[in-house]
């Protein structure tokens, strides 16, 4: 998916993305608050021509841009073009609703439980949720090698289990362990040899973090793994949901 905006078609959890309304000094038209009653929420103002005024406003983790007429008693809604077809309304929603959403997302892997893959000072980092019973997650290991030896990208490994009974108290073994890189690596490298054994007693505070792990894919509505998220050269979150091919994985993890 291109765009964080298409990742948000699958319905972010409205509990993880929360942007503030206009401030309340900042007095709605009552047409506009006609659009807030209906459960929409008002996220910045912006330009538009021809006496409109436009509002960024998130509807269902989705946004929408508003556009209320000069008699400030109508309100039209969806994207404006101009004659030489330029969409007027992308540029406004990505800066008022779509960037502050990715800025938000980014935030909760960060804050997330994670087992980390490669040198912490590489460039470029690379978020996934990963299964320990998932052959796509060994393969974008795999694939993912050139870079991460190289020091260019660091991968984050937000441990789930969702394939297998076992895969939740595997994923438990590897946050638990002494090195939990180093166990992670061991474990990628066997591929199928794998010797990595579900952990019979997990303790309380790992099982926290795994619950959490898995909470936030719940908010995301992810269903798969490897689910994969990285920032793009414009600064954009980007979603690769399973092992890329090999012109995604330009794109996911930069030049060698």
């Amino acid at each position: 998916m291109p765009r964080l905006r298409h990742l948000l078609t699958l319905s972010l959890g409205a509990a993880l993305l929360h942007l503030p309304s206009v401030q309340a000094a900042e007095e709605l038209p009552e047409a506009i608050k006609k659009i807030e009653a209906k459960g929409a929420r008002i996220v910045g103002q912006f330009d538009a021509p021809d006496g409109l005024r436009g509002y960024a406003a998130q509807y269902q983790n989705r946004g929408m841009a508003l556009y209320l007429t000069p008699d400030g008693k109508h309100v039209l809604l969806g994207n404006l073009y101009d004659a030489d077809g330029n969409d007027l309304s992308s540029a406004p929603l990505q800066k008022l609703v779509y960037a502050p959403m990715a800025k938000e997302v980014w935030a909760k892997f960060e804050a997330s439980n994670w087992i980390q893959d490669g040198n912490k000072d590489a460039p470029r980092t690379v978020y996934l949720f990963s299964d320990p019973n998932c052959p796509y997650c060994n393969m974008f290991w795999e694939q993912a090698r050139p870079w991460v030896k190289a020091g260019k990208v660091q991968l984050r490994h937000i441990m789930v289990g969702i394939i297998r009974e076992d895969s939740p108290a595997k994923s438990a073994a590897l946050l638990a362990a002494k090195d939990p890189a180093k166990a992670l690596e061991d474990h990628e490298k066997a591929g199928k040899a794998s010797t990595l054994k579900a952990l019979k007693n997990i303790p309380a505070a790992v099982q926290t973090k795994l619950a959490a792990n898995m909470q936030l894919m719940e908010d995301l509505e992810l269903q798969a793994t490897p689910a994969i998220f990285y920032m793009d050269d414009k600064g954009e979150l980007q979603q690769q949901q399973g092992a890329p091919t090999p012109d995604k994985l330009a794109k996911i993890l930069g030049p060698k």
